[in-house]
């Protein structure tokens, strides 16, 4: 995993809120045995409607996903955070996440920036007023800055997240910070096995 420290970007204005896994990457994506390719998959059964908002051409290469409450409920899949960074997200924005996909997202190096209700309107309609509005995530300060709205929020971000983001560190990333424990331990362990006699 990368170092996540600051978000420079444009947004996506998602306006829907109990956005679940199953829409995220629907459960045909869910054959593939590859960790590459959710991207394609990431809201497809919605990217047929041509007025979608990830197929309108002011969007396009923007980083930061700005949803409507209660986004990534339902069942627990990374496919569903994989889509959106394969896609080019950096981050989701939403007054509300589910546990899991939050969880997900944290261990992945996708940012969760939570919001009120009133901050996350406020954000959509900003983006749908001019999409090239910037939006700068700030994880050491745990901040959301829109300066073209005059808007600079707080966000909710535990200290040992925060750590995984600025130092860039997954699930075994975090292990390995104990390989000389881990060594060690290794190296004596064999003498207090059980052993069988011939």
């Amino acid at each position: 995993m990368e170092p996540v420290r600051i978000i420079h970007g444009r947004g996506v204005p998602l306006d829907r809120s109990d956005v679940d896994t199953d829409q995220i990457i629907p459960s045909d994506w869910l054959k593939r045995v590859e960790r590459t390719g959710f991207d394609a998959g990431l809201f497809s059964e919605w990217r047929d409607d041509r007025d979608f908002v990830l197929n309108r051409e002011q969007h396009q290469g923007a980083n930061v996903l700005v949803a409507g409450p209660n986004f990534g409920t339902g069942s627990s899949r990374e496919h569903a955070v994989w889509a959106i960074q394969q896609y080019g997200f950096a981050a989701v924005v939403s007054p509300r996440f589910g546990d899991i996909f939050r969880n997900n997202a944290t261990k992945n190096g996708l940012v969760p920036v939570q919001v009120s209700a009133a901050v996350g309107r406020t954000l959509l309609d900003a983006i749908e007023a001019d999409p090239t509005i910037e939006i700068v995530i700030d994880v050491d300060r745990r901040v959301i800055e829109v300066t073209a709205i005059d808007l600079l929020e707080d966000f909710p971000l535990d200290d040992a997240v925060r750590h995984r983001f600025l130092e860039g560190l997954d699930d075994i990333g975090l292990t390995l910070q104990h390989e000389v424990e881990i060594d060690s331990y290794e190296a004596v362990r064999p003498g207090w096995m059980p052993t069988t006699v011939a």
